[in-house]
């Protein structure tokens, strides 16, 4: 779907065609790993105000033996907000969920999704699907000491081990220690063999499987993610869930965020225009780089904003050339903006 359709499309969908209640969570950007950054997190806000942001993936030994405020800190612009974590001991898990709670997220959400092998040497992400029964003591532990919703990102099943009866009752042990909220990536996870790119590709979409869940389980939220695109993909899935969680299309193609607010939200607020999104980066970026930060760093996040514009190749490739990098401030964002009016 190109950005001149989206353009088309801002009608509201708030007040039919839902599967149950409207979530808060009804739009989601994934947790994704070296891109779900403050900056980018920034910069989508800039983009759409209600829809639900999560960080990348925080370790707790990360947070317990590291620096809490360079991985804890965010931007008030970026709620809703939710911490992901990463981690397999219920009490380091509960700390990690109260240093969350105090640093003013919104969510705490466990990982048990990710595949990649560093992941499973730390005995966490998609290889805890294997034990329900230590995710769903995990899950407690927070619930018990935090306020704030502890929510699971999850895959279908494991390995060979792919039947719904699977998924089913590893939500069922989690949900009996008080899970409200799953968010189901709708294939397997394969945790010997594929790479996590692999995995993001390879093993079959199997959306069915979280309809079913939904249908079966009513009183829980779930959220789906896998693959999802364009809006007639998010239509069809809200049909069926509560919540749907973009992942590598928000991030490569952001201008999509720009009408979920009018259309899943009933915000009437007109779109920005993709110009307006630059202009209002710039403070920002300033502010940022007064910290200390530079600008490649927050330029990689937006390489995606003008795609399928013309003019977009020398939007990229400013912002993205060592050369125009070096000793840049916020007005490289400025002079790739003229080149696309040119």
């Amino acid at each position: 779907m190109t950005n001149e359709v989206l353009k088309e499309r801002p009608e509201s969908l708030v007040d039919k065609g839902f599967a149950g209640k409207l979530s808060p969570r009804r739009l989601s950007v994934a947790p994704m790993l070296d891109w779900t950054d403050r900056h980018f997190r920034y910069f989508s806000r800039l983009l759409t105000r209600h829809t639900w942001l999560y960080t990348e993936m925080v370790t707790t030994g990360a947070l317990l033996h590291g620096d809490v405020e360079r991985h804890l800190r965010f931007d008030e612009a970026e709620h809703p907000l939710a911490l992901q974590l990463g981690g397999s001991e219920p009490d380091e898990l509960a700390r990690c969920a109260r240093l969350a709670e105090s640093w003013g997220y919104d969510e705490v959400n466990l990982n048990v999704g990710c595949p990649s092998e560093r992941v499973q040497k730390g005995a966490f992400g998609a290889c805890l699907m294997a034990e329900p029964a230590l995710v769903a003591d995990c899950v407690k532990a927070m619930r018990d000491a935090v306020s704030i919703d502890v929510t699971v990102k999850h895959r279908i099943g494991i390995d060979q081990i792919d039947s719904y009866d699977f998924l089913r009752d590893f939500v069922e042990t989690v949900a009996a220690a008080g899970c409200r909220t799953f968010i189901v990536h709708a294939r397997n996870a394969i945790l010997k063999g594929l790479s996590p790119k692999e995995n993001r590709d390879i093993p079959p979409l199997k959306y069915d499987y979280v309809y079913r869940l939904k249908r079966e389980r009513p009183d829980l939220e779930i959220l789906i993610n896998g693959g999802i695109r364009t809006l007639d993909e998010i239509d069809a899935h809200l049909a069926q869930v509560d919540g749907v969680m973009v992942g590598r299309e928000a991030y490569h193609n952001p201008y999509i965020m720009a009408h979920w607010d009018a259309r899943y939200y009933g915000d009437p607020s007109p779109a920005p225009t993709r110009a307006e999104v630059v202009e209002q980066l710039l403070p920002y970026v300033k502010a940022k780089l007064a910290e200390g930060h530079k600008v490649r760093n927050i330029a990689r996040h937006v390489l995606g904003l003008f795609q399928g514009v013309p003019g977009a190749r020398q939007w990229r490739r400013m912002l993205s050339d060592a050369r125009c990098l070096e000793n840049a401030d916020e007005r490289l964002f400025l002079a790739a903006l003229e080149g696309i009016r040119a």
